[in-house]
């Protein structure tokens, strides 16, 4: 293969682990959307404290002589969505149920205002520096001439597309086959006729800012590790992208959060492959307001039909 098709090859590697990082976040910004026809955007800020999570577990762990690389990824991960998990539940009845019934612009500035006391809390708490996550996976294969072009592939981006499917194809299965992904289902269609028939719509609403929550710590503590740095301000910029990739892909709709993800990470590692990194916000946002002007439902989304 030439050395031009190497390195096109490694854009679809970046831009697949991006895309990735991105649909997992997506969807806990569709899931809530669905439901309840809100936006959390203390999204991003659940994911960002989960970096936190993931960073702590890994020193404590480290300083108990505990270093065998699997039994700790499984400890970071399970504690970071335990935790992240409870702040998600805390968020749903703190910024959303007390004002369920307000009109949508109130608990969308209650959200904000969330995501802002989050943040600062973060910042109080860790400080605003960045700090340095100590690596736990690293290496990884190289594909190509020696002497020129070669494609890397590393550990933690397989690590990241394992984790990702896993997520997705869990998520799958229980919104598809279990009780209370079915009872998800109905509040997303008709949350009053599911109350009426007998779903317990606040604990469901609860479970889905909670399933959300887990999945951005899945996320936060891939990231973490895959950059090997965390800050308080991560979780703006990460859950502003995520947010564009679920409205890109439908929001609203899981396979669109997933698919709009990695159109959004494979659109920013071309464009700053092949033009330069300065504008791969201006592409994306772009590519997302060309694609609202033909399908203003977003690529798998479908338009709200009223209900009488």
């Amino acid at each position: 293969m030439s050395e031009n098709g190497l390195q096109f090859v490694q854009q679809i590697i970046n831009g697949l682990t991006l895309g990735s990082i991105y649909a997992l976040i997506a969807i806990g910004y569709t899931m809530v959307y669905g439901i309840i026809g809100m936006i959390n955007f203390a999204h991003g800020e659940i994911y960002m404290i989960s970096a936190y999570v993931g960073l702590i577990v890994i020193t404590g762990l480290s300083m108990m002589g505990i270093e065998y690389m699997p039994v700790v990824l499984i400890i970071t991960l399970t504690m970071a969505m335990l935790i992240t998990s409870a702040y998600g539940w805390s968020v749903e009845r703190v910024a959303y149920r007390p004002l369920r019934g307000s009109p949508r612009l109130v608990p969308l500035i209650s959200a904000i205002g969330m995501s802002i006391f989050l943040q600062n809390y973060v910042q109080l708490a860790q400080g605003a520096r960045n700090i340095a996550l100590p690596p736990l996976i690293s290496g990884g294969w190289r594909f190509g001439d020696a002497a020129g072009f070669q494609v890397y592939l590393s550990y933690m981006q397989v690590m990241i597309a394992l984790a990702t499917t896993a997520a997705m194809v869990g998520l799958t299965l229980f919104i598809g086959r279990s009780r209370l992904g079915r009872a998800c289902r109905a509040c997303s269609e008709d949350r009053g006729m599911a109350n009426l028939l007998g779903i317990d719509t606040d604990r469901v609403i609860a479970l889905t800012f909670v399933i959300g929550a887990a999945l951005a710590a899945v996320a936060g503590v891939l990231v973490g590790l895959y950059y090997g740095v965390v800050n308080p301000f991560m979780g703006f910029i990460a859950g502003l992208k995520a947010f564009t990739a679920a409205v890109l892909g439908g929001i609203g709709s899981v396979p669109g959060a997933m698919l709009g993800g990695i159109v959004l990470g494979l659109t920013e590692s071309f464009t700053s492959a092949y033009l330069s990194t300065e504008y791969k916000d201006v592409v994306s946002f772009g590519l997302l307001v060309l694609i609202l002007l033909f399908r203003p439902t977003g690529l798998l989304g479908k338009p709200d039909v009223e209900k009488v």
